[in-house]
């Protein structure tokens, strides 16, 4: 979309007017742009209706950030909904490969997963990967916890590519550029992007401002700044200025659309 501004001078008086501007979009519709500030907050409304509503154009093949800690962090309510939609071919990025039955494990055990980027695939509860990956039927890119981390940040950041010493001599490195910097060994590593970001978060307003509770951030900030359309599942939705600025941890600029989990926890 763009945008330009018409000076018009009224006798002794300058206003800036905000005319129609065209979106170069199927039919080239014509959008009214808002004429001051009030009418332009009240246009910034990014929740959405429902969780199917919110997963209705992640497509197959697509890459998906989701956030989580284990549990802690893990929007559910939203992979469930992803699963529903159906999905496939996905390519999925978490620190771990699920756990039990429940969340990322049932998105894995629908078979909707092609690759999974992780640090942490294997645990007492992750069988469903665990028989998966036995069966050569999911493909496995092993990462560093920090890397990984590193990797989503870099994204965020508009950084392509970093050197680290994590993983220099071991396997992981093995096809990547290396260097010799201050007499220590380093490994290229290269920035991760995604389509989509699937993020829990415990409040959010109509902007898209959220703040987490506690630990469960984890990775939710970096990631809803490494994906085109990051969708963050909140426990409530506040009045706008609600949220104190000072505490909001990812800000609504990095964040796409709201939604109401559905058992309100």
């Amino acid at each position: 979309m763009f945008y330009r501004q018409t000076l018009v001078r009224l006798s002794n008086e300058v206003k800036w007017e905000w005319p129609v501007c065209r979106q170069p979009s199927p039919g080239n519709k014509a959008i009214r742009i808002p004429r001051n500030a009030e009418e332009r907050n009240e246009v910034i409304d990014k929740t959405c209706e429902s969780l199917e509503a919110a997963v209705a154009d992640v497509h197959d093949g697509a890459t998906v950030m989701i956030g989580g800690f284990g549990n802690a962090g893990m929007p559910a309510a939203l992979i469930d909904a992803l699963i529903a939609q159906g999905a496939r071919e996905l390519t999925i990025v978490n620190n771990n490969a699920g756990n039990g039955d429940t969340g990322l494990a049932a998105l894995l055990k629908a078979k909707r997963v092609r690759k999974i980027i992780c640090s942490f695939p294997r645990q007492s509860d992750s069988h469903v990967f665990d028989a998966l990956y036995r069966a050569g039927e999911i493909e496995l890119e092993l990462a560093p916890q920090g890397n990984l981390a590193e990797r989503i940040r870099a994204a965020g950041a508009g950084i392509g590519g970093f050197f680290t010493p994590t993983g220099y001599g071991t396997l992981l490195a093995e096809g990547k550029e290396t260097r010799l910097i201050d007499g220590r060994h380093y490994v290229l590593e290269s920035p991760i992007h995604a389509d989509f970001a699937l993020i829990k978060a415990l409040r959010g307003d109509r902007w898209g401002n959220l703040v987490y509770r506690k630990a469960a951030r984890n990775f939710g900030p970096i990631m809803a700044t490494a994906a085109k359309c990051t969708i963050a599942q909140v426990a409530e939705i506040v009045p706008l200025g609600a949220l104190d600025p000072e505490v909001i941890v990812t800000p609504g600029i990095f964040v796409q659309r709201v939604v109401l989990q559905g058992n309100g926890k």
